[in-house]
């Protein structure tokens, strides 16, 4: 049966992950996702698994390259200047096609920047961040309960594509208490004949690499990978729309900004302005075919950001030229207001209240 549990977003990720199969968990301890890291020490011990605190970041992403070449289910975790130390192995584990799921619980930048939320790192994740071309899946929680339901999403998808994901989430999901439904393990089990595990059952020789010296067959791959990346664009798309049936305003956000905005919308409406919101779960791939409806028939959008705007370009991208987009953000680890967001969209509006 599902259990019901009032954990922090970051406990929530960490007792997902091992109900999800995960029992190789490297880490290293960076605020504000310490707690995964905490979780995962005393959890992993009892259940048989390994916990390990590298050295630094960099030892713990390659610790994570190795076992996701032996077909295990892995995972990281850090915040926002630990994960760019990462950025290397990333890229090393996205050319060498493996599933992995590496979690960044965002705070303020850039440099060390601060500890409070932030989504600054969207430009990191969605564009790549490390050398070369490749995409990770990266899934933006709203909720405790998401922080849950998306991990345990992310392993699978990592599976499914033979690619890593990403868990983006802002600060205050991290830290934030809620209530979580907590499913019984399950484990969605995908056959990894590619996997290094030892020839004693006669299996061909596999190896593991993302070193090509051939351009034509370096070529070729990143062809192969791409018409994979296609197929997750095409099949694995995920949002929600909040009242956009005859929305005149659409809000996009994700995370903590998502739930202010909600409430924006809901005032709005009060007053007779019909705003709507659209949430990306994926921002990667990112919902470009609803923004692209709503640009038939809303007068604007506004992008509510914990940054000095990034998501914005992938509205614009998607919308093309066809409406206005706004930028309502705050940044530093603040966070919109629901009164600046209505504010915003009643200047849009013609400054009628």
């Amino acid at each position: 049966m599902a259990e019901k549990v009032l954990m922090k977003g970051n406990e929530a990720i960490a007792e997902a992950a091992i109900r999800a199969g995960c029992r190789h968990y490297f880490g290293y301890p960076i605020t504000p996702q310490t707690e995964v890291a905490a979780y995962m020490a005393k959890r992993m011990p009892k259940i048989g698994g390994v916990f390990l605190q590298a050295e630094s970041e960099v030892a713990a992403i390659n610790m994570v390259y190795g076992v996701a070449a032996s077909g295990k289910r892995v995972m990281t975790s850090s915040s926002s200047p630990g994960v760019s130390l990462k950025q290397e192995g990333i890229s090393y584990i996205a050319g060498s096609d493996l599933p992995a799921l590496i979690v960044n619980v965002q705070r303020g930048g850039p440099g060390l920047g601060g500890i409070q939320p932030s989504q600054s790192d969207y430009f990191q994740a969605t564009k790549g961040g490390g050398h070369g071309d490749y995409h990770l899946i990266v899934l933006t929680p709203a909720s405790v309960q998401e922080m849950a339901d998306l991990t345990s999403l992310a392993f699978d998808l990592a599976d499914k594509y033979r690619m890593p994901a990403m868990l983006l989430a802002d600060g205050t999901m991290g830290q934030m208490m809620e209530p979580v439904l907590l499913p019984e393990e399950q484990v969605h089990t995908v056959a990894k004949p590619w996997a290094v595990t030892g020839t004693q059952n006669k299996r061909p020789h596999n190896i593991v690499n993302s070193l090509y010296l051939v351009p034509e067959e370096l070529e070729r791959t990143n062809e192969e990978r791409f018409a994979r990346y296609r197929q997750v664009e095409e099949n694995e798309v995920r949002y929600e729309s909040y009242c956009m049936e005859d929305a005149d305003y659409c809000l996009v956000a994700f995370g903590i900004a998502a739930r202010v905005s909600k409430n924006a919308v809901d005032a709005l409406r009060r007053q007779g302005i019909k705003a709507g919101l659209i949430r990306p779960i994926t921002v990667w791939p990112f919902p470009k075919a609803p923004i692209a409806r709503a640009a038939e028939q809303v007068k604007a959008f506004i992008s509510v950001e914990l940054s000095m705007g990034q998501m914005i370009e992938d509205i614009r991208l998607a919308e093309n030229c066809r409406k206005p987009v706004v930028l309502c953000s705050r940044a530093g680890g603040m966070i919109p207001t629901p009164e600046q967001i209505m504010q915003t969209v009643m200047e849009q509006n013609g400054g009628n209240d």
